[in-house]
């Protein structure tokens, strides 16, 4: 891991593979680090550069003092490749992720080979939901949330596998209650729809079948405005399938890098 400085934040960032390597940029979802995606990483395709980051309030990286919305962390992730000296790259976005993948296409689309959209959509919940959220960890912090939060991310088999569950659980924990609320309240305030039919690259999108959090027709719906998209469910997983399931979505997105 490496700290590096972009629009006045440090990002935590973990790069593999050649320098030289077409690349795949991988961002995150709400209450977890870059670590979410180590388990997908032996079933991707060799040769690629494979970056990845804490998005700002998460993980190791800076936690500003002011809000930030969804375009502020897609001008964050556009700034890092920069740096980085990639000019274009695979995106691979899960929940919030896959708004600020959304966002860049929007802002930088020179940027983006191709869209692999994971267990996300083009507005996510409602006003009020995300409202109810922030007011709940307001009043009783990140742990408030947890346990619910656990039953939309897994199915029930995994989260009955308390070794197997309990990293992700305390990942979620260990994240800043600042960062996470301003998480919240930027996702709150995004609306891609209008834009999803401007996206003119590539695009996969999938789905856990037991998804809680972004439900596959919610998903569905999104790749249905992107044109050309493809979508896939992947059973047995809920809303993250880069842990419960890694060797499905990493065939998945093998396979759909392999027709670029």
């Amino acid at each position: 891991m490496q700290g590096i400085s972009v629009n006045g934040v440090i990002l935590n960032v973990a790069l593999d593979g050649p320098e030289d390597a077409p690349a795949i940029v991988f961002s995150n979802s709400l209450g977890t680090d870059y670590r979410v995606w180590d388990p997908l990483l032996p079933h991707l395709p060799p040769g690629w550069r494979r970056i990845r980051y804490d998005k700002r309030g998460h993980g190791l990286s800076s936690l500003p003092a002011e809000d930030w919305s969804i375009e502020d962390l897609a001008d964050d992730l556009d700034a890092l490749m920069a740096h980085l000296g990639v000019g274009t790259a695979v995106i691979v976005g899960l929940s919030v992720g896959g708004l600020i993948a959304q966002a860049l296409a929007k802002r930088n689309p020179g940027r983006v080979r191709a869209l692999i959209l994971c267990d996300t959509a083009a507005r996510i919940g409602t006003e009020q939901m995300w409202n109810d959220r922030i007011a709940a960890v307001e009043a009783g912090g990140i742990a408030a949330l947890t346990d619910a939060t656990m039953e939309r991310w897994f199915t029930p088999a995994f989260r009955g596998d308390a070794p197997r569950l309990e990293p992700w659980r305390n990942m979620m924990l260990r994240t800043s209650a600042a960062g996470y609320l301003t998480t919240c309240r930027a996702i709150r305030d995004a609306d891609y729809r209008a834009e999803a039919a401007q996206i003119a690259v590539p695009a996969l999108a999938v789905c856990g079948e037991a998804d809680g959090s972004t439900p596959p027709a919610l998903v569905r719906q999104t790749a249905e405005l992107i044109p050309g998209c493809r979508f896939e469910l992947i059973a047995n997983a809920g809303h993250i399938p880069c842990v419960e399931q890694p060797a499905v979505l990493g065939k998945l997105m093998s396979d759909f890098i392999a027709s670029l």
